[in-house]
């Protein structure tokens, strides 16, 4: 029986599509040929400071984030806000806790997510960041610190995540439910990897409230 579900936040909650477009604008670089290098990050494994690179060779991401805050002060720049959420986020999560189960928001972040999400006043009941706990996805120690908040044995708690290695294998590992939302790259590609046949697979977050709590 499922008591807790703990949600990843880019691509799961967050739709990330405003934050690339940015991106690319900020680099120089076309939004179709930006989205396309992420894309090719997430089809071949590599890291996505790789696709920084890729665009503009040398880049210093962190030099380049404080000069771009310097200049928009009041831009979003490379944070979101409640218009990047995608539109079953309220509803899915809403119902959840009307059927009694935990909700939870704990994925890899900076600082400013924590706020930003927070501000948002989703239904849930607490919301954690990698930059808070200094501690990152695929780590088992972030998952120890998930069953942590969430109160109830690892088993009564399911992740819910766009990445395999980052929210299927560990979560397993951790003896936690994992369910792979099949959006955004790497919800689409990795879905189709062997290791996503050990998850429940979703493609939105509506399914969540008769797969957890039947009604």
């Amino acid at each position: 029986m499922i008591k807790a579900a703990v949600f990843d936040v880019g691509e799961t909650l967050i739709d990330e599509t405003r934050i690339w477009c940015r991106w690319a604008d900020r680099l120089g670089v076309p939004r179709f040929a930006f989205l396309g290098v992420i894309g090719g990050m997430a089809a071949t494994g590599r890291p996505l400071t790789d696709a920084f690179e890729l665009v503009r060779p040398g880049i210093d991401i962190e030099a380049e984030q404080v000069a771009w805050a310097a200049e928009e002060p009041e831009s979003l720049r490379n944070n979101f806000d409640a218009d990047d959420l995608y539109p079953d986020v309220r509803r899915a999560l809403g119902e959840l806790r009307a059927r009694g189960i935990s909700v939870i928001i704990a994925g890899n972040q900076p600082p400013q997510a924590k706020s930003a999400l927070e501000r948002m006043e989703l239904p849930v009941d607490a919301v954690y960041t990698s930059a808070e706990w200094a501690l990152e996805k695929p780590d088992p120690e972030f998952f120890a610190r998930v069953a942590e908040v969430a109160g109830v044995m690892p088993g009564e708690i399911c992740y819910v995540g766009d990445r395999v290695d980052n929210d299927v294998l560990p979560v397993l590992a951790a003896g936690m439910m994992p369910v792979l939302i099949r959006r955004g790259p790497w919800g689409y590609l990795t879905a189709e990897q062997p290791d996503a046949a050990r998850a429940t697979v979703v493609d939105g977050l509506d399914e969540l409230p008769d797969l957890l709590a039947p009604a």
